[in-house]
C-alpha cells in the first residue's frame, strides 16, 4: 500500500485536522470500550422490537469485518439480517489484515462470484470494513446497491484511530503522507447511496473522522455506544434494518 504524495502545492487542503478538530482517541476512550459487552446484552430485551422490523426482500447483503477481525465478528448481525429475510453474506476472505485497496479488488471479485446476475449487492462495513466497502462502491458502482458503514474512518485513513500506529508499522506507512493519499481518493466521490452510523462515544475511531464531508448525499446517523459494540448494538441493528427496508435515496 503506497502512500502517494498527492499534495498539489496548496497546503490549505490539508489543514483538515485543525479545521474539524480531528484527533487520536485517548486512553480513556479505549477503557470505555468495555461497554461493548453491555451493549451486546441489550440484544435480549430488544429482541421483540428487532424481530418486528420490516421483512426483507431477499436481496444480497455482504458484511465486511473490521481491522484484524474475520467473519465470526459479523455473524450476529448477519444472523439477524437472515432472520429478516435477506441473503446475508460473509466477506469470505479470512481476517482483515488492513490492506483496504487490495482487499477492495478482492471483494469486487467476491461480489462478482456470488451476486445473482446483474443484481447489485448492498455492502455493510464495520470500521475498516467500511473503508473497503466505500472503495468497492467507488470502483464498481454498478455492482453496489448502497453502502452502510459502522464507525468507519473517512478522514485521514488510520491516522485518527487508536490502531493507527500499529497499522502504520504493519504496512510501513507515513500516516501524514497517507492522509493526503486518502484525501485524494475521497475527492473522487462515491456515487452510490451512503448511510454512515457513528458514535461520539467511539474509543477507537475519532467520531469527527467518521463524518463524510466529501459526499453531500451521505446520510449520517449517530448512536450511543462503543466502537467494538457497533456490530452487536441493538440500536445499530434497528438502523440497519430500517435503512434496508427504505428505498435508497438517490446518489449524487
Amino acid at each position: 500500500m503506497e502512500a502517494r504524495n498527492t499534495d498539489s502545492g496548496n497546503p490549505a487542503i490539508f489543514d483538515r485536522q485543525e479545521r474539524y478538530g480531528l484527533q487520536t482517541p485517548g486512553l480513556l476512550g479505549k477503557f470505555f470500550e468495555a461497554r461493548a459487552l453491555a451493549e451486546a446484552c441489550m440484544l435480549v430485551p430488544a429482541a421483540p422490537l428487532l424481530m418486528s422490523q420490516d421483512r426483507g426482500d431477499g436481496r444480497q447483503v455482504m458484511v465486511l469485518p473490521g481491522f484484524l477481525a474475520d467473519d465470526k465478528s459479523t455473524w450476529p448481525l448477519r444472523r439477524f439480517l437472515t432472520h429478516l429475510g435477506y441473503e446475508a453474506l460473509p466477506w469470505g476472505l479470512g481476517r482483515n489484515h488492513g490492506q483496504p485497496e487490495a482487499d477492495a479488488d478482492r471483494v469486487i471479485g467476491r461480489v462478482d462470484a456470488v451476486r445473482r446476475g446483474k443484481e447489485p449487492v448492498t455492502l455493510i462495513g464495520w470500521s475498516l470494513g467500511g473503508v473497503i466497502a466505500r472503495e468497492v462502491a467507488r470502483k464498481t458502482p454498478t455492482t453496489v446497491r448502497e453502502v452502510i458503514t459502522l464507525g468507519t474512518p473517512v478522514e485521514g485513513g488510520p491516522k485518527y484511530t487508536a490502531a493507527g500506529q500499529r497499522f502504520a508499522k504493519l504496512n510501513d506507512l507515513d500516516l501524514d503522507a497517507f492522509e493526503k493519499h486518502v484525501h485524494s481518493i475521497n475527492q473522487e466521490g462515491i456515487h452510490r447511496p451512503l448511510t454512515i452510523v457513528y458514535s461520539r462515544g467511539d474509543g477507537i475511531v475519532d467520531w469527527r473522522a467518521a463524518i463524510d464531508r466529501y459526499n453531500p448525499h451521505a446520510r449520517h446517523v449517530r448512536v450511543p455506544g462503543s466502537h467494538i459494540g457497533l456490530g452487536v448494538n441493538p440500536l445499530v441493528w434497528r438502523i440497519v434494518a430500517q435503512t434496508l427496508a427504505t428505498p435508497a435515496a438517490p446518489d449524487s
